[in-house]
């Protein structure tokens, strides 16, 4: 089924069996996953089919492993581009496109504006351009969410909507992307 064991990460939970992350949903490579299954810091919660080897020893790659030791998720979220974009859906705050993205300042810096969660928000290039150095009222173009600071839940929520290319079958439990609500 897999040709090497790079193609085996392993979903990492955090010790409450939730992702440490959606968006970018939480892996690691094979090899960082067995060496803290012998350190004895995760437990293995789903195994691939692929098993590596050694003259006296065999183990099955972990596709699901929760960590022991419960790690605290951030109280704020860093202020990167990234998660600006996360905020605001990988879409442009003025006419919704998702390409050529980058960010805006909703009061132009040359008026005084700061880099900030509540200045910034996601916008296309031509829509940027466009915006240039002037306010919102004077170029007619207004943000569809006025920006502010998520929550580190609410970037979670949205990292969710954005599953990845690639979805081995023993992470769906873990992930309730795929899995049926009952009446």
């Amino acid at each position: 089924m897999f040709n090497s064991p790079e193609s085996c990460p392993a979903l990492v939970l955090n010790a409450d069996y939730r992702p440490l992350s959606y968006y970018p949903l939480s892996l690691w490579s094979w090899q960082d996953a067995i060496k803290a299954v012998f350190l004895e810091r995760v437990n293995i919660l789903a195994e691939y089919d692929r098993a590596v080897r050694s003259p006296t020893f065999e183990m099955r790659l972990p596709s699901v492993i929760s960590l022991k030791s419960y790690v605290a998720p951030a109280r704020r979220p860093a202020f990167t581009r990234f998660n600006v974009f996360l905020r605001d859906n990988f879409s442009c705050q003025y006419c919704g496109a998702t390409e050529e993205l980058t960010f805006d300042h909703v009061i132009p810096r040359s008026r005084g504006g700061v880099t900030s969660w509540d200045n910034v928000v996601a916008a296309c290039a031509p829509c940027n351009l466009e915006k240039g150095g002037r306010f919102c009222t004077d170029a007619k173009m207004y943000p569809r969410a006025w920006p502010m600071m998520p929550s580190v839940h609410q970037l979670q929520e949205n990292g969710r909507r954005f599953p990845p290319n690639y979805l081995h079958e023993s992470w769906h439990d873990f992930l309730y992307w795929d899995s049926e609500l009952e009446p």
